[in-house]
């Protein structure tokens, strides 16, 4: 028996021998630092050993982690069995770093470590990472993608001290009842399936993780498990040799360290009868050795599967394995049984000193290129971490976004446009969670969850829609769970398809499409391969045209849609979704805003907030804070809405400006004389377009026209202007049970034409020139401003929560309060304008009055920054853009382009004084706050009501929180 220490003796001399080798890596962690190094460890450790050990180094025993009395038995089968390796299954990562500490420790030899991570640890383990399983990979046409999908999982498997993941999985899935490949194959096509294995398994090598292809010969038509069975491969050797074992040959020659035999019955390989392809000398040694030049690593199945070990006692069958060729014999039944065996055979001349020598020295080989010439404890701190992080997280967003599949898409119908002409409702079925495809959905466009008891109740529910969205949501806990519609499902889907202009989403295996009956009614149909939310999410954005499809896929569906079909969609520049690293950003650094953010209503500045932060046309950080009151009731969400303030003068009043000025019907030359005739014998007839937006008019900064409406003896609002209840005369409403005279506007307009105008021409911001502006564009287009923002901008835009007078769309309590009004209204004001001169004019006013929540402001502020379009649709041009967005008289100091606010030309400004100067945006009184940087293509867009419950409390300002939130924004930009 060899002892530790005449082995250590042997560590220390193989130490002196590689301390003088001068080479260095090639680059490859599976490369040898030295072919003369690695042989003398090889063959040093094999001599030392004697013949029990030797055999030993042929079993790779099972353990579940948490399973105590298996660790029990992993520790005799070490002692006195000298095993060389385990299998790890079930349990949690930690507990399995420490049982193999404790393994390595104790094994004379170190014990070569593999799992079944497929699509990660998550196969196997709690509180680990899962990427997308095989037949989503085998969608993606960026076979690059792939390879970083099997680096990624090698990194988390070596960091567990994994050295063999039994993978990749290269069966060619031809048979859609294949009860336990299925969603575990790249697909029925033989050349994307060798690719993509081939992409995998250079990944994993990338990461110092040693491959292994499974199942040889091939076990994707199979309609059994050899878990439970013996399947049968029926086709002829020829079929064989042309499908099946086309990716083995592919990767052979790749480099592939390892190949895992089945447990298959194959006549045409092996002509005894039902003889597993695992105990087939003629399919392991004759087929696979020689044939087909294999000299790598040889594992079987697992032995305790009843496809090989029905008809034998335990430990029986591993000699008959070895002996048709396995290196590795893998959760043998009986170790201990199966050691005598071949031992005995080896005493007796059965199996060669030669042929035991080939096995082990392969399995020494193989420890050798993964390291275990120098075994370092596995670092259990940081662990869970490191096994799941953003880095893993952008990839997965990558991978299932690369995968989406647009299968049918008759006229046109995806992606969504004019969404002021769609009414959308959202059906779902399926027994698995749809609502982050939902929320993303109603990201977009207004969506209506429709939901019946009955068919005709549907049917009659979906008469007012005429775009049909239905969710089918399987779960994908397990890539073996059903996967299939009901009957009752099928035949709902075909009535609504009947009546409805219908997209079928589905978020399963693409075999599901295989019992619908008829495609003919559907318009459109996108697969998701997974329920997976972010696959929800990427569904959702490839329908509103937020991002390209661009999957394939990877089986067929009948006839109608062979494998291959998938009809690439260009984006129509709407925001997308992601993490911070898929555009060049630091979500780390960016976690700074929490701080801030959380700081801010730790010492009252606002009650809560929303903050939403885009680069490059995607959303990437989108956060709600804190409550709508210190009284902490109801939380801020993502539909919380907020009164804007003056971010309305550049998202509702300067953009309806901007398309009359393309029209020719507009210029900055424009003279106010012209715009209004009434201020034609004015001393302000002549003040010019330009000027006003700039702020450069000599206009007055404010004036409060309400102080003229209280009553000054009672100091109560006069009689003479209000009214508790509506009518013909008093119809435009303040706040709740306030009522002011309708002829108002006309008394507002005639205190600005005989206001005085400021002796000195300089820069001085005033809301002036919006509330005149205003008035002109309602008198252009004969409409109120709330009609015709909504009109061409918001519902085209599908800025769904933004417009003017909230409350008749709205319920209240989603509104965030402005503040408790001791002064004027004498009421908490929510839903009705902050302002007091827009609330004087009915809650529409040109510089201020508008409602939204971050999503669609940004949706807005995006449409600048994308030169005027959005969804698919032209807003602006982007010379009119660039022609308001300019500093025009930077000269005098006036940093304001024509209706936007720029950035400060000294110290202290609206911004960090980090953003570009071509950037713009506006800040708001109640605590808003939006700003475009073309230049970093970056969108950042800050609400709150900092106002409440006193407009008076201007920590936020004085603290520069918006600022500061900014500065964290740009630093968090690395390319």
């Amino acid at each position: 028996m060899m002892s530790k220490q005449p082995l250590a003796f042997f560590y220390f001399l193989f130490f002196l021998l590689i301390s003088f080798q001068s080479s260095a890596q090639s680059g490859n962690p599976l490369a040898a630092d030295d072919p003369v190094a690695q042989k003398a460890w090889v063959d040093s450790v094999y001599t030392s050993m004697n013949l029990k050990q030797k055999v030993g180094q042929l079993f790779m025993a099972s353990i579940w982690s948490k399973n105590e009395n298996e660790a029990d038995s992993i520790r005799k089968l070490i002692k006195e069995n000298y095993i060389g390796g385990l299998i790890f299954s079930k349990g949690g990562p930690v507990r399995q770093a420490r049982l193999t500490n404790e393994f390595q420790e104790m094994s004379e030899v170190p014990l070569l470590v593999g799992m079944d991570a497929e699509w990660g640890l998550a196969m196997r383990l709690d509180s680990t990472f899962a990427l997308p399983w095989n037949m989503t990979l085998g969608a993606i046409q960026n076979n690059k993608l792939v390879e970083e999908a099997g680096a990624a999982i090698s990194r988390h498997t070596r960091r567990l001290g994994v050295h063999f993941n039994f993978a990749p999985v290269v069966d060619i899935n031809t048979n859609p009842d294949n009860p336990i490949i299925g969603n575990r194959s790249f697909g029925e096509d033989k050349i994307n399936v060798t690719d993509k294995a081939l992409a995998f398994m250079n990944g994993m090598h990338a990461e110092g993780v040693l491959s292994s292809a499974k199942h040889f010969p091939g076990h994707g038509d199979t309609d059994s498990d050899s878990h439970k069975t013996l399947p049968t491969i029926s086709f002829p050797a020829e079929r064989i040799n042309e499908v099946e074992l086309y990716p083995y040959k592919n990767l052979i020659n790749k480099g592939l360290s390892s190949v895992m035999v089945a447990h298959l019955n194959v006549p045409a390989l092996e002509t005894k009868q039902e003889l597993p392809a695992s105990l087939s000398k003629n399919i392991v040694t004759n087929i696979l050795k020689r044939n087909m030049g294999f000299n790598g690593l040889i594992f079987t199945d697992a032995l305790d599967m009843k496809g090989v070990s029905r008809d034998k006692e335990p430990g029986e069958v591993d000699l008959d394995a070895f002996m048709a060729g396995n290196d590795v014999l893998l959760m043998s039944e009986d170790v201990s049984k199966a050691s005598e065996n071949i031992m005995e055979a080896v005493n007796s001349g059965k199996i060669t000193e030669q042929r035991l020598e080939l096995s082990v020295k392969k399995i020494l080989n193989a420890k050798y290129k993964v390291g275990l010439y120098d075994f370092k404890p596995i670092e259990t701190s940081n662990l869970i971490a490191d096994l799941s992080t953003t880095k893993d997280q952008v990839l997965l967003e990558s991978l299932f976004e690369n995968a989406v599949t647009l299968v049918k898409n008759n006229k046109a119908v995806i992606p969504v446009k004019k969404l002021d002409k769609q009414k959308i409702a959202y059906v779902n079925f399926g027994n698995a969670d749809g609502s982050s495809f939902l929320a993303q959905m109603r990201k977009y466009a207004q969506v209506d969850w429709v939901k019946a008891e009955n068919l005709s109740t549907l049917i009659e529910k979906l008469e007012k829609y005429n775009y049909v969205v239905v969710g089918f949501h399987k779960s994908d806990k397990s890539p073996w769970a059903s996967y299939k519609f009901t009957d009752k499902e099928l035949v709902w889907l075909h009535e609504i398809a009947r009546k409805n202009k219908i997209v079928l989403s589905i978020f399963t295996k693409p075999y599901a499409l295989l019992d619908v009956k008829s495609f003919a009614n559907l318009e459109g149909i996108v697969v998701g391969y997974q329920n997976h939310p972010v696959a929800q999410e990427k569904v959702a954005q490839v329908l509103f045209g937020a991002i390209d499809a661009k999957g394939k896929l990877p089986v067929s569906i009948k006839n109608e849609f062979p494998a291959g079909t998938g009809f690439n969609t260009k984006d129509i520049k709407r925001l997308s979704y992601g993490l911070p690293e898929s555009v060049g950003m630091n979500s780390g650094r960016l976690q700074k805003i929490d701080t801030i953010v959380n700081k801010a209503i730790e010492k009252k500045m606002t009650p809560g907030a929303q903050i939403l932060i885009a680069r490059k046309g995607k959303v990437v950080y989108q956060k709600n804070f804190g409550y709508q009151t210190y009284e902490e009731e109801l939380p801020v969400t993502d539909t919380t809405i907020y009164d804007l303030a003056s971010l309305t003068k550049i998202l509702a009043t300067l953009p309806m400006v901007m398309q009359l000025d393309e029209e020719g019907i507009l210029s900055f030359d424009t003279r106010l004389g012209e715009l209004m005739p009434e201020f034609e014998n004015s001393n302000k007839k002549n003040i010019r377009l330009q000027d006003m937006l700039m702020h450069y008019a000599r206009l007055q900064a404010w004036i409060p026209f309400y102080i003229s409406t209280i009553d000054p003896k009672t100091k109560k609002l006069s009689e003479q202007y209000y009214k508790n209840v509506p009518s013909e005369k008093f119809n435009k409403q303040v706040a709740n049970g306030i009522y002011i005279r309708r002829d108002i506007e006309d008394s507002i307009v005639d205190i600005i034409k005989k206001s005085d105008l400021e002796r000195r021409l300089k820069y001085k911001y005033s809301d002036l020139p919006y509330y005149l502006l205003k008035y002109y564009l309602e008198s252009h287009y004969d409409n109120s401003l709330a009609d015709i923002t909504q009109e061409r901008l918001y519902e085209p835009l599908g800025a769904n929560y933004t417009g003017y007078l909230p409350r008749r769309r709205f319920d209240s309590l989603q509104i965030a309060p402005t503040e408790d009004d001791k002064l004027w209204r004498n009421q908490v004001v929510r839903g009705y304008v902050h302002d007091q001169g827009a609330a004087m004019q009915g809650g529409v006013g040109g510089h201020a009055g508008l409602f939204s929540n971050a999503n669609d402001v940004a949706k807005i502020m995006q449409t600048y920054i994308n030169g005027g379009t959005y969804g698919g649709e032209e807003f602006l041009k982007k010379e009119t853009i660039d022609k308001y967005n300019t500093c025009y008289y930077c000269k005098d100091d006036v940093r304001r382009g024509v209706g936007f606010d720029k950035p400060q030309l000294g110290e202290s400004g609206p911004t960090c004084n980090c953003v570009s100067m071509i950037s713009f945006g506006h800040s708001g009184f109640t605590g808003t706050f939006a700003w475009a940087d073309p230049e970093e293509e970056i969108v950042y867009v800050f609400l709150s009501n900092r106002t409440y419950p006193d407009s008076n409390n201007r920590k936020l300002i004085r603290e520069d929180i918006r600022s500061e939130i900014q500065k964290v924004i740009y630093e968090s930009i690395e390319f």
